[in-house]
């Protein structure tokens, strides 16, 4: 009976200290949660759920706007979206576990756990270390090899196996590129060292510990929960609902669908210093190096910047920066129809965790206002209107797709009868891709990703538009050519299909039969 009552005042004082803490910054969260509410409004994006932790406690989760455009469910602090990249902090603590159990280090060569592990280079891929996985340096450029794993069903080793034809961006370790791949890796490698895979590990040795109940790789499993967020893409000012596509292959990298609340444990567990209901499960040491640059970025420091920056990089799976005094520790992800963004001010106690459920957010402007609210600084600003001009102006200033569109010369066609250009191509980074003539019209399937299926319509010459069998969340327009030799033997094709994410341009596929 003395130790009911005793823990009773345990729990009865931690809910005064939140209330207390609530109470203290009620003015503050008023004022955020009608900011919220009109960044989603002014940014059109379809809904949006937010939590804010403060000295160790939830002080603040709600959601706006819609679950689904059109339908009248409201997300709320448990609502479900794709965290996307910001799994990526969830891997590298899992190695950083693995190596306080001794069962790794952080310079040990990655083939000695995959012995079959290769990059552009054997030389260099013999030297790979854990660390140069999880830090982007190992010389592959941004998103490079992202066509490999995109709504595929190849498998993590063959992605990977895939990459090493990959044409590096920089010298080993002289650059950085963000690589989804060697994250891929990384879950590979935890996977050898404990013979479990990625997401039983991260079951047992975050999700559970923290009580991370709604977080889940498998979208299979969504309808269960309940509660879930539809992704949305988006095209010409309009958000359209698509489905949510499987990332479990290739969770290490991205795969985690969680809520506000969840990740808002997790975001208490690392400002506590890895520390969770009095346990370390992370060593600090560890933690320490994670949050320490491994590969830094260029800061002007010839001119002021609205975050009073003076160092900027990459951890091991999360970035690292300075914000107006205090280290900002923080990633993004962006999953298809989903962005979201996780950050941690630790001197401040202070967490932030934005999920939205469409492809132009308002998830930097809600986290530096809350930020900022906190700290004290850039009073009177006000980041959606700013980034909203910005991202607005970008768009209108991208003319990828119109001057491809204007460039259209008009009244040519094929060189070629169109039962020329069936057959299949092979990628070397990638498999087959099998061009068929269907009720007179060209189709053009990808065999390892089916919601990639397209019809190619004629466009000019021997180049013919994509048209996706299905609605895309990164790209829309795009285009391939049909190459051939000097008497007119299709020999493979070319892909054009601008935008920053899937780079098709790498598939460099050539007939084969």
């Amino acid at each position: 009976m003395k130790r009911y009552f005793t823990l009773l005042a345990v729990y009865l004082s931690a809910c005064l200290m939140v209330a207390a803490q609530t109470n203290e910054h009620k003015s503050v969260l008023e004022t955020l949660d009608q900011y919220y509410r009109k960044a989603l409004a002014d940014w059109g994006v379809p809904g949006m759920s937010v939590a804010i932790v403060k000295d160790g406690s939830i002080i603040f989760s709600k959601g706006y706007g819609e679950l689904e455009t059109g339908k009248p469910e409201i997300p709320d602090g448990n609502t479900l979206y794709a965290i996307a990249s910001n799994t990526k902090a969830f891997t590298a603590t899992m190695i950083g576990q693995l190596v306080d159990e001794g069962k790794c280090s952080w310079n040990d060569k990655v083939q000695q756990y995959l012995p079959w592990f290769q990059v552009y280079d054997p030389a260099v891929g013999s030297q790979v270390t854990l660390r140069d996985l999880l830090s982007h340096r190992v010389g592959y450029g941004t998103f490079s090899g992202d066509v490999i794993w995109y709504r595929s069903n190849l498998s993590a080793e063959d992605i990977i196996r895939g990459a090493r034809h990959l044409e590096p961006a920089f010298e080993f370790r002289a650059g950085y590129g963000y690589s989804n791949i060697m994250f891929i890796t990384a879950g590979k490698v935890i996977e050898a060292i404990t013979g479990k895979s990625w997401f039983e590990n991260v079951q047992d040795r975050i999700l559970q510990p923290l009580g991370m109940t709604r977080t889940t790789i498998y979208p299979e499993a969504l309808s269960a929960l309940g509660n879930v967020a539809t992704p949305h893409a988006r095209k010409d000012d309009r958000n359209i609902p698509i489905e949510y596509t499987s990332w479990a292959e290739i969770a290490a990298m991205g795969g985690l669908i969680s809520s506000v609340n969840d990740v808002a444990q997790w975001m208490i567990f690392n400002l506590d210093h890895g520390v969770w209901d009095g346990k370390p499960l992370i060593s600090p040491g560890s933690l320490n190096l994670i949050m320490t640059p491994h590969n830094n970025h260029v800061v002007n420091h010839a001119s002021p910047n609205d975050t009073r920056t003076h160092f900027n990089g990459y951890g091991l799976g999360w970035s690292l920066r300075d914000y107006h005094g205090r280290m900002m520790v923080s990633h993004t992800g962006g999953y298809d129809g989903m962005i979201s963004a996780v950050t941690l001010i630790p001197d401040e106690k202070l967490g932030v965790v934005v999920l939205t459920n469409g492809m132009k957010s308002p998830y930097m402007a809600a986290t530096y206002q809350t930020i900022d609210a906190f700290m004290g600084v850039n009073q009177g600003k006000n980041w959606s209107d700013e980034l909203l001009a910005r991202t607005n102006s970008r768009e209108q200033s991208d003319t990828r797709i119109s001057d491809r569109i204007a460039s259209q010369i008009q009244g040519t066609k094929p060189s070629l009868p169109l039962e020329k250009y069936t057959g299949t191509y092979r990628s070397a980074i990638y498999g087959n891709i099998i061009i068929s003539l269907e009720n007179g019209k060209l189709k053009m399937n990808l065999e390892h990703s089916p919601e990639l299926s397209s019809t190619l319509k004629h466009f000019h010459y021997d180049v013919f538009e994509i048209i996706w069998d299905q609605e895309q969340a990164w790209f829309q327009f795009g285009t391939v050519k049909f190459n051939t030799d000097n008497y007119l033997k299709v020999t493979g094709i070319d892909f054009d299909v601008p935008n920053d994410d899937i780079f098709f341009e790498e598939l460099k596929p050539v007939k084969v039969n």
